[in-house]
């Protein structure tokens, strides 16, 4: 499969990687495509770079790995004729480092950077996921030992079910939880302010959370 990333920085990389091992074909799209001539090298041929609009027409399936604050602008350079129709996966956080650490949210409570998406793009099968783990446990659960889960959510039942079985059989996740609609992006992106205090109270990223009933 053809598959755009938009992002170029650790999680974009990580998810780029991982599909290029299972054999896809993926472009990342990024304001500066030479940064990633690093990775390039190590990745191999399957991977190639662009800008924001070349890697969202190359792909028949997206991931939205920007950064939060920055998502709304990179998804309207990728252009909404390149979003239409497609599961868009976003795993972006709405993030504002700009008073140090811990960041804050751009948006919450009564909204979401999911919602704020899918209102900006009708178009596109917005699906939110990923965005409650560190990069290598998106496409590695395994190493955090244990069983732990995935939270999905978004407005297209079919696309739902499509982003289920990429996380189970491609990235190996056992369980995933479907919120509902995309307002369940709210309930995820808000347990970020929790997910860095435990951050730093473990000192590692190599964590995740069970719902037990």
């Amino acid at each position: 499969m053809h598959i755009g990333i938009l992002g170029s920085g650790m999680v974009a990389q990580a998810i780029g990687q991982k599909l290029t091992e299972l054999g896809h074909t993926v472009k990342l799209g990024t304001r500066d495509p030479r940064k990633l001539d690093e990775w390039l090298g190590k990745v191999g041929g399957g991977a190639s770079v662009g800008r924001f609009a070349d890697a969202a027409a190359f792909g028949e399936l997206l991931f939205n790995c920007t950064s939060g604050i920055g998502s709304l602008e990179a998804l309207t350079s990728a252009g909404a004729e390149n979003l239409a129709g497609k599961v868009l996966i976003d795993v972006a956080n709405a993030l504002d480092f700009s008073r140090g650490m811990p960041p804050t949210l751009t948006v919450c409570n009564t909204d979401s950077l999911g919602e704020q998406i899918q209102r900006a793009f009708p178009d596109a099968k917005v699906v939110k996921t990923l965005n409650t783990v560190n990069a290598y446990l998106m496409v590695n659960p395994s190493l955090v030992p244990g069983d732990h889960d995935m939270f999905v959510c978004g407005n297209d039942a079919e696309a739902k079910a499509t982003v289920t079985d990429i996380l189970k059989g491609w990235f190996g996740w056992r369980s995933v939880i479907d919120l509902g609609d995309i307002s369940g992006a709210r309930g995820v992106e808000m347990l970020l302010p929790l997910w860095v205090r435990l951050y730093g109270v473990f000192q590692s990223p190599m964590f995740n959370f069970k719902v037990v009933r």
